[in-house]
């Protein structure tokens, strides 16, 4: 048993007797049902304390030959797989941490030679009969050779495989020389049984083709099959939540939102933090390659300061994926930012609209924090603080008092928006009613009712006694046409099977006066 070459079980055994731990073991069987076939190289990228790490260790556990694991997975999912017996601790592993390697800027420069140089150590120990490993510094040369003088291949489990695209982030030398050195240790090698590679980024791009082709990839943009595992699922989360008799509405309110195709994902670390402490709050601190992103979102790059604001308030923006690089520096358009947001976990991708959001409280008080600690942000920190209270005028159904505070909402936010139309207008409404987040669910924007579609809807979260709020937006027109339009189109529909009460707000914008109007109405059912 070494370090690199067929490593114990330890790390894998510390999550299983952890008070808190959910059975992900199911990942073994599909990993047993690609090993030794043309896919069975797996790159699967997701957002950090989202259990990469866990996963790592626990095919390590599985696979290697360095420990017996059969107590470890009594009971679990892998276990009720056909294939679970055939390859449990019947494989030899190298399994390779990536991070200290290149930890220093000053061993930047050698960090492929040392990674080479530590596996290769423990391979001479291991095999001393293998003729012409001795003096070789060459890894593929090594493995082919053991491969041709034993048969015996080998799974390699890498972690923070993508560590050199975010840490020597301008190195573009250094990374194309990493992804040549993937490529050679992996394509057509027949030493390989099986890699599993984890990390934050998607492989990265050149040109047309990656470097690195023939991996199957698995990200939060596309998560295919093993989207399950990419986190706790609501039935996971739901059950803990019942065990330790905490919250579930209020789990979901702060840590649910990944969506994954059909499936919501929740940030794992959180969650386990909120269960053991019983205490709600951000456990998923800033990294520093969120604070490089600031410079960006400051300088408004592409117009992207624009849609933080409308995503703050719980609005969506549409945003095409395919063009970005998998890295932190290659960005053509605000959609590559948006779309590494994503990778990094400060972002939701919507596969079914297109668009990405702020997933849940905890992240969106994380950009609120990072707004606050910027520049240039301070005109929307004001128009957050007015949330509160223009909620609440709005329950009271004062309109003249909504209708000022969105003026001055306008007023604070010239300098990020292009104030041109209805669009233009939803985004201030977003802003205006950010407070709304803890009362109500996400706002539905365009959802289609009755013969129509309402602007913007805010339905509230189950148990909480507010008003579902219904409100459409004119420019150029009356606050009164638009309170006619509701009825007229019978936008309430959208709440058949709800009871509560609901609030109609008309809200106009305009243009020659630079003034805004807002007429609220309580729905009677009989309209």
């Amino acid at each position: 048993m070494g370090k690199y070459l067929n490593p114990g079980n330890a790390p894998f055994t510390e999550s299983v007797n952890s008070p808190i731990y959910i059975d992900k073991t199911g990942l073994i069987g599909y990993t047993n049902s690609v090993m030794n076939t043309y896919s069975k190289f797996i790159c699967v990228s997701r957002p950090r304390r989202f259990g990469k790490t866990m996963a790592a260790d626990m095919l390590v556990a599985y696979y290697s030959k360095g420990c017996d694991s059969k107590r470890l997975f009594e009971g679990r999912k892998a276990e009720m797989n056909p294939s679970f017996q055939k390859h449990l601790n019947q494989h030899n592993v190298i399994r390779i941490d990536v991070q200290p390697f290149i930890k220093f800027e000053k061993t930047w420069d050698s960090f492929i030679d040392r990674m080479q140089a530590a596996v290769l150590k423990e391979l001479r120990i291991a095999y001393p009969s293998c003729t012409g490993i001795a003096e070789e510094e060459d890894l593929q040369v090594a493995l082919d050779e053991i491969y041709l003088q034993t048969g015996q291949g080998f799974v390699f489990v890498i972690d923070e495989w993508d560590c050199v695209f975010r840490v020597a982030k301008e190195r573009g030398d250094l990374q194309k020389a990493y992804l040549d050195f993937l490529r050679g240790l992996f394509k057509g090698a027949v030493y390989v049984d099986l890699v599993y590679m984890t990390g934050i980024l998607p492989i990265k791009k050149y040109g047309e083709h990656s470097a690195v082709n023939m991996f199957e990839e698995y990200s939060v943009v596309d998560p295919d099959q093993l989207k399950s595992y990419f986190g706790f699922t609501k039935e996971e989360v739901l059950e803990k939540c019942r065990e330790y008799q905490v919250d579930f509405e209020e789990m979901q309110r702060w840590y649910d939102g990944y969506l994954l195709d059909d499936t919501h994902i929740y940030n794992p670390k959180s969650v386990v933090s909120a269960l053991r402490r019983k205490r709600f709050s951000s456990y998923w601190t800033s990294t520093e390659t969120y604070d490089a992103l600031k410079v960006y979102i400051e300088r408004n790059f592409d117009g992207l300061r624009e849609s933080v604001m409308e995503m703050l308030g719980g609005g969506r923006y549409m945003v095409d994926t395919s063009s970005f690089q998998n890295d932190m520096t290659t960005f053509q358009s605000k959609d590559d930012v948006l779309t590494l947001l994503v990778h990094l976990g400060y972002l939701t991708y919507d596969h079914l609209t297109g668009s990405v959001l702020i997933p849940n409280l905890e992240v969106r008080e994380e950009f609120k924090r990072s707004i606050k600690n910027g520049s240039g942000w301070g005109g929307l920190m004001q128009s957050l603080n007015r949330s509160g209270q223009l909620l609440k005028d709005t329950w009271e159904m004062n309109g003249s008092a909504v209708a000022a505070a969105i003026e001055a909402i306008h007023s604070e936010t010239t300098s990020q928006l292009k104030f041109s139309d209805e669009n233009s207008l939803a985004c201030v409404i977003y802003i205006a009613y950010y407070a709304a987040s803890a009362y109500y669910l996400n706002p539905l924007a365009e959802l289609p009712t009755g013969k129509g579609r309402a602007d913007i809807v805010y339905l509230p979260r189950k148990n909480v006694d507010r008003p579902a709020l219904l409100v459409e937006l004119k420019w150029n027109k009356s606050a009164e046409s638009a309170i006619r339009q509701i009825k007229e189109k019978r936008y309430t529909q959208w709440v058949e099977g709800y009871i509560g009460d609901i609030l109609l707000v008309g809200i106009h914008y305009d243009e020659k006066t630079k003034k805004h109007h807002c007429v609220i109405e309580k729905f009677c059912k009989e309209q």
